[in-house]
């Protein structure tokens, strides 16, 4: 039997990226980690490795004999942080909090810095984004100072890990991953390759030294985390901060969260003094008025499993041009002209030669589809210029076939609507447990809903009489009119297969559906579609 011979493969060439230092088996003319064009170069053989079994650092161990104590999560000092997280930050966590430049990104991770720093427990704070001094004035005007919190300015790992070495922390916080690159990696900081160095070493550190780790992402023009996605997969808690640079209100999403839920929300108002959380948002989105006015409505939308009383306007003018304008601010564009086109073909409210203005106050961003119904109040309410009552909520999605639909959390949204005084709601059918005190009216369609506006109810049509249509001292000629018109009705009846009416001069608008669908339809008299 001839041996076998063990052959040994050739080394292959290796291909790297000179923009992002990605590596790749062969050549491409796109990068597919950066997507840039003709960067791909050869610079050598790929080394082949075989890992071998090694040693372990401690034995398995059945899941039920592991301390979970030394995973306690501790707070940070910051409730409405806490909320977030799932109760607090946990050791050895690496947390990743994203957000646009001027949210407040920097000035609430400092105020965390203060409070989370105690003698057990130290906080390193390095920030290669500005100075030492710059970073102490920002402290001194949000009193966020401690003589347990330690700073450092720095740019490189090595440095960063070095302080990590002589301070020994309990929390570091790094603003940003994206300012800090590794001596070791060409490439400018900031670039894939780096942010991943970066965040790898780092969270080595963290999960070593059961040191639990802040660090501040940006984004792009697009809203998404710079770098590479792998980052977000590294951390173990992802957290979207948003706000309108020129409003005060501040947003916590969990977008990620290895610890906890991630329907929670946190809210903050940002002001010259610093960043304060609110326990209570709602005030914010609403505007206090002497009497109602026409063209607002409030409604009561779920931010995570946060109830949020904020308040929709609406305001119609006559366009001046050809092309009426439709102008939002807090509102999704798309789902408003969607609203607009039900309110006016299920409606009955002329909405084609207006400009339309929607906004909501107090800078929230509504896209839930509960707040349909407090929109399409809104822009009758603005139409007829009647003023909704102050003290009514409106909950509920809309179709495009006029339906009033559920959405989720009624119960929890009539309680904090009950809680903040309103005693009246219109909400879609079936919203179970009513709270004491509250008057609730359950509307199907949107036709129901806005009859709630007091200046646009209407009863039934009645049929006018023979006296009515020919008053005393009417001519011959008129009534011979009148008659000859009615006989007209009756022969276009006859060769349509529709019901002419209770009496001569009554247009009936009732398509020729069969009898059983029409049961409790009624004429509908043409002076009120006018």
């Amino acid at each position: 039997m001839a041996a076998r011979t063990k052959t040994t493969a050739k080394p292959r060439p290796a291909y790297r990226c000179t923009e992002c230092g990605n590596q790749l088996p062969k050549w491409v003319g796109r990068c597919p980690e950066c997507n840039a064009w003709g960067t791909v170069e050869e610079y050598g053989a790929v080394p082949i490795r075989t890992t071998a079994a090694g040693p372990v650092s401690s034995p398995a161990k059945p899941i039920g004999q592991i301390d979970g104590q030394v995973a306690t999560a501790r707070t940070t000092g910051v409730p409405e942080l806490d909320r977030v997280l799932g109760g607090g930050i946990v050791p050895g966590a690496v947390v990743l909090l994203a957000g646009e430049p001027g949210v407040g990104k920097s000035t609430l991770l400092l105020d965390v810095a203060a409070k989370a720093a105690s003698d057990r427990h130290r906080t390193l704070y390095v920030t290669g984004e500005e100075s030492a001094g710059q970073v102490r004035l920002r402290a001194d005007r949000i009193n966020a100072l401690s003589d347990h919190l330690y700073l450092a300015a720095e740019s490189d790992l090595g440095a960063v890990l070095g302080h990590i070495e002589a301070v020994n922390p309990g929390l570091l916080i790094l603003d940003s991953v994206q300012t800090i690159a590794s001596a070791e990696l060409d490439g400018a900081p900031g670039g894939p390759a780096q942010v991943r160095e970066v965040a790898g070493a780092l969270i080595r550190a963290s999960k070593e030294r059961g040191m639990a780790t802040l660090l501040v992402g940006h984004v792009t023009k697009d809203g998404q985390i710079a770098g590479p996605r792998l980052l977000e997969h590294l951390v173990d808690v992802v957290l979207s901060f948003e706000g309108d640079r020129h409003a005060r209100l501040r947003i916590i999403r969990g977008v990620k969260n290895r610890y906890g839920a991630t329907d929670e929300v946190g809210c903050f108002e940002l002001h010259d003094e610093g960043i304060e959380g609110l326990a209570d948002p709602s005030g914010l989105f609403l505007t206090r008025r002497d009497k109602p006015v026409p063209g607002t409505c409030l409604t009561v939308t779920l931010e995570g499993r946060r109830p949020l009383v904020a308040e929709v306007q609406a305001l119609m003018v006559d366009s001046q041009i050809p092309s009426p304008r439709r102008t939002t601010s807090g509102l999704e564009s798309p789902r408003i002209a969607m609203i607009l086109a039900v309110v006016e073909r299920h409606g009955g409210v002329k909405l084609g030669k207006q400009d339309i203005y929607t906004a909501t106050v107090g800078g929230v961003k509504l896209s839930e589809p509960s707040a349909d119904l407090a929109i399409a109040l809104a822009v009758a309410s603005s139409s007829s210029d009647t003023p909704l009552p102050s003290n009514l909520v409106a909950i509920g999605e809309v179709g495009l076939a006029g339906e009033v639909r559920r959405v989720t959390g009624v119960q929890r949204r009539l309680a904090e609507a009950h809680r903040l005084g309103f005693t009246h709601a219109l909400v879609p059918p079936d919203p179970g447990k009513v709270p004491p005190g509250m008057t609730v009216v359950e509307v199907a369609d949107i036709g129901e809903a806005l009859r709630a506006i007091p200046g646009r109810r209407r009863g039934p049509a009645k049929p006018r009489t023979e006296d009515a249509k020919a008053p005393v001292g009417a001519t011959a000629t008129g009534a011979a009119r009148t008659a000859a018109g009615g006989s007209r009705t009756a022969a276009g009846a006859a060769r349509t297969g529709r019901p002419a009416g209770a009496a001569a001069g009554v247009a009936a608008v009732v398509p020729a559906y069969p009898e059983e669908l029409m049961e409790g339809w009624e004429p509908v008299d043409s002076d009120e579609l006018r």
